[in-house]
């Protein structure tokens, strides 16, 4: 088997070189002025994650419980490291080393370009559509949040696919090997949300692939390709396992799982998975998607104000009212956006690519027409949420797992997918029937379709109302100004597309008539495809998004931070009333009520909903009227709350001396026959001599009660509290630790016993009279089990990947 090194071998060094280049580029600041990228998002996860980290640093060991934030939970949706790591060696060796997390944009080049080549797109037009992929304005914006392991895993959607696809159309057994390893790859960056929709996307791959089997008579190869795919999903699901394993168990449990209460709390359904409200709180509107050939369709980013533009029409407005006061409230008034989402930036495909999009529609095989279209299609009406409820809420009611999601947004990248890989599966199959009367009539269709569009937007977009809900109360001369500012900005960005649209028509359509060679037309194709998407995506990622890599002023120790941790106490909580749940700073530094994190036990959430709120608005007017006294306030003091803070300063922390501490015994018990009755009473209950249980789930001994009895800690690790009890009774005693079902085990002087919940999400055990030593462990088997799955899979998966690829090579030397 000879290689012709110039054919098969320079255009993808020159691709992969290509890639790395613009990566360096794009992110220079990080490879060339020591500076990392400023995720908020990533700021909040490290300050979840700190105890962990220090624990794994001094220890070696995994902490699995995460009690830096929201009481307690378990760290598997925090910071837990499986055994995976021939996994995630792959992923290092094929990004070449590059920092993380700016490797995934490298990954997503990367992986496209596989995709392309697989659908036998050429390599030097497959880098254009490796540049339009990687560098969509979604793939930006999501970095700059913070969304690590949702590019991560959008990163390797396309190897999947590709995979796939050469298993049916080319190479079983490569297609087999490959497969194995994106889906591994993928599993790794742990987003079950971008992989349901990658199963959407498969499934009408899946459908496709089999009409067309069934049409050529044969069904029998389908169902044996299809099986050895399932194989390597397994394969890959191994290497994955106990992280599946412990998302799927701890699922049940978070607010995504179903309620046991009957009544609604808050704003929050008492149903199976998230509510509504919170999983469409983000729904593009139903012209919205135009964003991805028009970024300022609809303003642009809401976090652009215009009266930040020196030559907008609102500055010019404000200036001239000469009412400094008027003018600083109307400021806030003045963004871009448009639209109805709370937050936004617009999620740019690229204007050649829609054009590209369209010459696929009109020039690719059929199937892959159907397929694309209709992924495309599926992908923006889901984006729509609650302004299409009529295909969205029966898919939130009847889709399996479908309402464990929110930002339905997100979906957007499934039409950034399919755009792309037809356009250009398109574009090669117009280069190759060339320009004849059929192929130039659809030619120019594709180009009304898309430049006519834009066109139409320069001329006619005054017809657009540039108001969004709330704002006709606006004075008449401020909002005329705000309106023609948002219509300038629809306006030039149509022209704009408009402009790259035609040029990349015209490099296509000089190449049919002979008047441009393909290495010049796929060269510029490519120039201006990134030319294009980096000035976009440079507006809302710029030098902003970078700082100094040793600069952790979010996490430096303020004056309030230092009076806490005066206390040496093994555990105690802090609380912040100031934004809870966005805030994981404060889990930085202490054990808080609150934190950072899409998943929480659902019961807490419910009891911080319906009873710590309150109680917080009561102590914050009790502290108003001068009072400083924290008793009274029961659930608060049952969860070891010992300071209270409401700001950066030594006199803004409050410390609780009615805190309960770690444990105690209490006088009685309140029995209660179910959930909603355990709520309630817990809310009323004096915590400190009454406990709440639930005696249809638990059984209570009858509580003696020794006034002089006394239970402290000892011993604290995250996943390991020991106590020491001394009581001439025996009792009942209440731990303020979070109850879990799963994982946690409790031995008395080393003898297990059973442990029960109590006031709703505490935990109690039936102590016998005298000194004894009670220990509380956390070791769950989804952890030590399906962490030896987890080696084993990865290593079998190894021996498999290379199996492929040597009986490949084997193959190809036989047939040649």
């Amino acid at each position: 088997m000879k290689i012709d090194f110039k054919k098969q071998v320079i255009p993808h060094i020159v691709a992969l070189l290509t890639f790395l280049i613009i990566t360096v580029l794009f992110f220079n600041p990080i490879f060339f002025d020591g500076k990392k990228l400023a995720q908020e998002d990533i700021n909040q996860w490290r300050g979840g994650a700190e105890e962990l980290e220090q624990y794994r640093e001094q220890t070696g060991e995994e902490g699995l419980w995460n009690n830096s934030q929201f009481g307690g939970m378990p760290a598997y949706l925090v910071n837990v490291k499986w055994s995976d790591g021939i996994v995630s060696n792959i992923k290092t060796v094929i990004s070449f080393g590059l920092p993380h997390p700016v490797k995934n944009i490298y990954l997503s080049f990367f992986c496209f370009y596989i995709l392309l080549l697989a659908f036998k797109v050429r390599p030097y037009l497959a880098i254009g559509g490796a540049l339009a992929f990687g560098l969509s304005s979604y793939m930006l914006i999501g970095l700059g949040a913070g969304h690590n392991a949702r590019i991560g895993a959008i990163a390797f959607m396309p190897l999947i696919i590709a995979g796939i696809h050469i298993a049916f159309n080319r190479n079983r057994i490569l297609g087999f090997g490959l497969t194995a390893v994106a889906v591994a790859l993928e599993l790794r960056e742990s987003h079950p949300q971008i992989t349901y929709y990658l199963l959407m996307i498969l499934g009408v791959y899946g459908i496709i692939q089999l009409i067309a089997y069934i049409k050529a008579n044969r069904a029998k190869d389908f169902a044996i390709t299809s099986a050895l795919l399932v194989v390597a999903a397994l394969l890959a699901l191994g290497t994955s396992f106990g992280r599946m394993w412990s998302i799927y168990e701890f699922s049940k449990y978070s607010q995504r799982g179903k309620s046991e209460l009957s009544k609604s709390i808050s704003d929050q359904e008492n149903t199976e998975g998230l509510s509504k409200d919170y999983a469409f709180k983000y729904s593009n509107g139903i012209l919205e998607p135009l964003v991805m050939m028009i970024p300022d369709f609809y303003g642009g980013s809401s976090g652009h104000l215009l009266v930040q533009d020196e030559d907008s029409k609102v500055l010019a407005a404000l200036q001239k009212s000469r009412d400094p006061q008027t003018a600083n409230q109307l400021a806030r008034y003045t963004s871009a956006y448009w639209g109805n989402q709370p937050y936004t930036a617009p999620y740019y495909a690229g204007a050649v690519i829609c054009l590209l999009f369209a010459i696929g529609i009109a020039f690719a095989d059929k199937k892959y027409v159907i397929w694309l279209v209709i992924v495309a299609a599926l992908g923006i009406i889901l984006s729509w949420g609650d302004n299409f409820k009529a295909l969205n809420y029966f898919f939130f009611d009847y889709l399996p797992g479908y309402n464990k999601f929110r930002s339905v947004t997100f979906t957007i990248i499934m039409p950034l997918l399919a755009m792309p890989l037809l356009g250009f599966i398109g574009l090669e199959k117009l280069l190759a029937k060339g320009l004849n009367k059929e192929t130039q009539k659809k030619l120019f269709i594709a180009l009304g379709a898309t430049g006519g569009f834009c066109l139409l937007v320069v001329m006619f977009a005054g017809m657009s109302s540039f108001t969004k809900t709330g704002e006709h109360q606006l004075p008449a001369w401020f909002l005329k100004a705000l309106q023609d500012d948002r219509k300038s900005l629809m306006r030039g960005d149509a022209l704009r597309s408009l402009v790259f649209i035609l040029i990349g028509f015209g490099l296509i359509f000089f190449n049919l008539k002979n008047k441009l060679s393909f290495g010049i037309m796929a060269g510029v194709l490519s120039l201006i495809i990134l030319v294009d998407l980096w000035n976009v995506d440079r507006r809302y990622f710029d030098d902003g998004n970078f700082k100094r890599e040793r600069d952790n002023s979010f996490f430096s120790m303020t004056e309030a931070d230092k009076e806490i941790l005066k206390d040496k106490g093994l555990s105690y909580r802090v609380y912040n009333p100031q934004g809870t749940f966005m805030d994981a700073r404060t889990s930085y530094h202490h054990k808080s009520l609150g934190g950072y994190n899409g998943a929480r036990i659902r019961r807490y959430e419910e009891l911080f909903n319906g009873c710590i709120q309150e109680e917080t608005s009561q102590l914050i007017s009790s502290l108003q009227s001068g009072s400083r006294s924290v008793s009274g306030y029961g659930v608060l003091n049952m969860l070891n709350t010992k300071y209270i803070v409401f700001g950066p300063a030594k006199n803004a922390v409050l410390k609780n001396n009615e805190a309960l501490g770690n444990a105690w015994f209490v006088e009685s018990i309140k029995k209660v026959n179910s959930a909603d009755e355990e709520f309630d009473a817990t809310c009323q209950i004096n915590p400190a001599k009454e406990a709440v249980i639930d005696i249809s789930k638990f059984t209570p001994a009858e509580a003696g009660y020794d006034a002089s009895a006394s239970i402290t800690l000892s011993e604290y690790k995250p996943n390991e509290l020991v106590y020491e009890s001394n009581s001439s009774k025996s009792g009942l005693a209440v731990f303020s630790e979070v109850y879990y079902p799963i994982g946690w085990t409790a031995t008395i002087d080393g003898k297990e016993v059973d442990i029960m919940r109590a006031n709703f999400v505490l935990r109690a055990l039936n102590v016998p009279a005298g000194k004894h030593t009670i220990t509380f462990k956390f070791e769950p088997k989804a952890y030590t089990v399906g962490d030896s799955v987890t080696l084993a899979s990865c290593i079998i998966l190894l021996l498999v990947f290379f199996g492929s690829i040597g009986w490949t090579i084997k193959q190809e030397k036989v047939a040649s």
